[in-house]
């Protein structure tokens, strides 16, 4: 399980990745541990398979107004399902990315996995418990969901 100097890793890397590729900053609320293992997720997901020193997943996932918006900050025009699906796993690598700096080479990230309602609760689905951090955006909420053993 998580203890409170990792989680801050993860939001650290949140709101580092909202300011840097937006513009804007992202507000992070109090994170809380989700027990039941149900999939928290929104309209879409980028999961990460996390192996090595540590086992889970880490994923990103928000509703599509926000990843439309947040394409438009960063000069995309083009905000079709394509671009919407790419954005929501490069916010997911990034995070889990910068928080590899910190928890080491063995901190193994995997692609990310791309995922809408239709099959996100499936792959996002937990085998632990998993920390939820709440993310604020604008006018927006999303999560980044982490789950590590």
């Amino acid at each position: 399980m998580l203890d409170a100097e990792e989680v801050r890793t993860f939001v650290q890397g949140t709101v580092h990745f909202f300011e840097t590729a937006t513009g804007h900053p992202a507000t992070v609320g109090s994170p809380y541990l989700c027990i039941d293992k149900s999939a928290v997720v929104q309209d879409y997901a980028g999961v990460i398979g996390i192996s090595g020193n540590r086992e889970g997943k880490v994923y990103f996932t928000a509703p599509r107004g926000m990843l439309s918006v947040m394409l438009m900050c960063m000069n995309e025009t083009d905000t079709g399902e394509q671009n919407v699906r790419d954005l929501v796993g490069e916010v997911a690598n990034t995070i889990s990315g910068n928080a590899r700096r910190d928890f080491g080479r063995n901190f193994v990230i995997s692609t990310p996995t791309i995922c809408d309602r239709t099959n996100a609760s499936t792959a996002a689905a937990t085998t632990g418990r998993s920390f939820v951090i709440p993310i604020n955006w604008r006018s927006y909420a999303a999560n980044v969901v982490v789950c590590l053993q």
